[in-house]
């Protein structure tokens, strides 16, 4: 320990981290196999553990205390759901109450010298972002969740890995670059996002050091297989691409790489939660780190195993800020524990399918601008890239689409008209729809620059 602080690496028993959360490849052979039982059992021990220092924590102490509960009554995993739940809304309601970080955090600034903290914001792709501490064992426990799911999509240790997300505010790039780094001794390319390195360097980068990923947004990794064309480059041939760990379409990414797309699922507070194995049964939950609900999402009740809800989710690996029933408003469902084709019994969620808190009310039918566009964009007319607004227009909410097509002006009527005839057909309502050129809705969904494309903006109150 250095003179009156401690370092990073001092911080935090490494050994103990590594029997806690085992790493890949070893997590394979073992964690990744354990019986129903011993999964459960951790997650009640840990589930304990974890609940008695989030009730130090004056966001939930307060909470609880209001509700009834205290962490002595959790008996088993059925108890869990005595604790009450909470939104982004009531976090942002904390931020504004006691300014800038609220009263949620589990970890402080002032305290650094002690225990090292980072911090790191949401991308407010949903509203304002959202602060959150990291102590040291959060960061690397949340690097070994993501290093087993790097693996498990085909990323190898010692493997060249181009890392195109935007290193800014938000905790996803260092949070891939931790994983890649220090889990699996890969080496990482930090080009960052095009805004930063242009995409024909990021194109020329991925083909000279012959990298086996590259880790973007599936819409900049379809944009680069673009690029690469126009230099002449064949996308499948030219590059040694081994793994899509990227959000997008799986049908178009796959065909146009030639590599396999495995779904996942995590967010800014905790890094990776669930993802898929190749038997693309559901995706299979990190239960040595989360614990994972399904409510419904206006009442916050529980929803039948199958049935589509809302996450709620429990963290159970941090020693900093707690997720304790956090209601994330991603719309999934689960499926009954069982056993895998794979081998593992370790449960499984369906895809992230929505937000629940997107969800417009028009003219009496629930819409999710989501749906909407995947429902648009079934149109080999049409580019994978699309924008969704909704607005006031007289007396009454109105939504329309902006897509995307390189086809000529004199087809775009016909284009639209077929859209809203779709999407009329489909959801049953009429949703008006816009086409732009390739490029125009940059500005929008910041592609280049975010850490996810923006989908969504609602403009009724403004």
């Amino acid at each position: 320990m250095a003179s009156g602080f401690t370092r990073p690496f001092e911080a935090i028993d490494h050994q103990a981290l590594m029997r806690a959360h085992v790493p890949p490849p070893e997590y394979f052979e073992t964690d990744w196999l354990l019986g129903p039982e011993e999964i459960e059992a951790r997650q009640l021990e840990r589930l304990r553990a974890r609940a008695r220092r989030a009730h130090d924590v004056p966001f939930f102490r307060s909470r609880w205390e209001q509700a009834g509960f205290h962490p002595d009554q959790l008996q088993c995993l059925e108890d869990l759901w005595r604790a009450p739940s909470y939104t982004v809304d009531d976090l942002r309601r904390s931020v504004e109450a006691h300014p800038p970080l609220g009263d949620y955090q589990g970890a402080s600034i002032d305290n650094a010298l002690e225990e090292p903290v980072r911090l790191f914001m949401s991308g407010a792709t949903t509203g304002a972002p959202r602060p959150t501490l990291y102590t040291q064992w959060d960061r690397e426990a949340g690097a070994i969740l993501m290093a087993r799911a790097l693996y498990l999509q085909g990323v190898r240790p010692g493997d060249v890995v181009v890392n195109a997300w935007a290193y800014s505010t938000h905790n996803g790039a260092f949070a891939f670059d931790e994983a890649l780094h220090k889990w699996l001794n890969c080496v990482v390319l930090t080009t960052g996002t095009g805004t930063v390195t242009s995409s024909r360097r990021q194109v020329e980068l991925a083909h000279q050091y012959q990298a086996t990923a590259i880790l973007t947004t599936g819409d900049y990794l379809m944009h680069l297989a673009s690029v690469a064309k126009d230099m002449g480059l064949d996308p499948k041939k030219d590059f040694n691409l081994k793994a899509l760990p990227n959000i997008g379409d799986r049908e178009l990414l796959e065909e146009t790489w030639g590599v396999a797309n495995y779904q996942s699922y995590g967010f800014h507070e905790v890094q990776w939660v669930a993802l898929e194995c190749p038997e693309r049964q559901g995706l299979h939950i990190f239960e040595d780190a989360f614990v994972v609900q399904i409510v419904h999402p206006e009442t916050g009740e529980r929803v039948p195993d199958g049935e589509q809800g809302s996450l709620c989710i429990t963290e159970i690996y941090k020693t900093g800020s707690p997720q304790f029933r956090y209601n994330i408003q991603d719309l999934s469902f689960l499926h009954p524990r069982e056993q895998c084709a794979c081998g593992s019994w370790l449960r499984r969620m369906g895809p992230f399918a929505g937000r629940a808190d997107n969800m417009v009310k028009l003219r009496g039918v629930n819409v999710w601008p989501e749906a909407v566009g995947e429902i648009a964009m079934d149109d080999s007319r049409l580019e994978r890239d699309y924008f969704v607004r909704a607005f006031r227009e007289g007396n009454r909410d109105e939504m329309v689409v902006h897509v995307v097509t390189r086809a000529d002006a004199e087809q775009h009527a016909a284009i639209a008209a077929d859209v809203a005839a779709r999407l009329k057909e489909r959801l049953g309502v009429r949703i008006g729809v816009e086409l732009a050129a390739p490029g125009e809705l940059d500005a929008w969904t910041e592609m280049h620059s975010a850490p996810k494309p923006k989908r969504f903006r609602d403009e009724r109150s403004t």
